[in-house]
């Protein structure tokens, strides 16, 4: 990392970064986060009972519609065209959470780390839409990049530390 930020010209406005002159290489972003809830919610989910429909089911949908619409939620991202996107989401009941893990795929000249951050960061929302009404409690957290690869700075992989 050079420690400037791309997004601000020389006189310190907002701007798109230039893309154009890099290379087109293959580029891969895994993000994590979690929604911790009661553990009567976590019941709820895997019990298949909330009155919205199949929490895990919509979250996965919605998170995979959020990392295609990054650009337009994000000001100065590039409008991508993702060849992979996947959205797991595991109910973990002694936590009580569901853990969410992004990983979203292209071929192109920027990567996909906002997309898979997004994807989270949706389908975490979307967890709580669909349960508040039984747990406003609940709290989305932990959203992280895990990996990152492709492109000239190489690969970033996440030193987890134990607590």
């Amino acid at each position: 990392m050079n420690g400037k930020l791309t997004h601000f010209d020389e006189r310190g406005a907002a701007r798109m970064v230039d893309v154009g002159d890099k290379e087109v290489t293959e580029r891969i972003a895994i993000a994590e986060g979690s929604v911790h809830m009661r553990p009567e919610t976590a019941a709820i989910i895997r019990e298949g009972r909330a009155k919205k429909g199949d929490v895990l089911a919509v979250a996965r949908l919605a998170g995979i519609m959020g990392a295609k619409r990054t650009s337009d939620l994000i000001p100065l991202c590039h409008p991508l065209a993702l060849t992979s996107v996947n959205v797991e989401l595991e109910l973990d009941e002694h936590a009580p959470c569901v853990n969410i893990r992004a990983t979203c795929k292209l071929k192109g000249r920027t990567g996909v780390e906002m997309e898979a951050l997004t994807a989270v960061s949706i389908a975490a929302l979307t967890v709580y839409d669909m349960c508040k009404a039984v747990d406003r409690d609940m709290r989305i957290g932990d959203i992280r990049l895990m990996h990152k690869s492709g492109g000239k700075s190489g690969t970033y992989e996440r030193e987890e530390t134990k607590a």
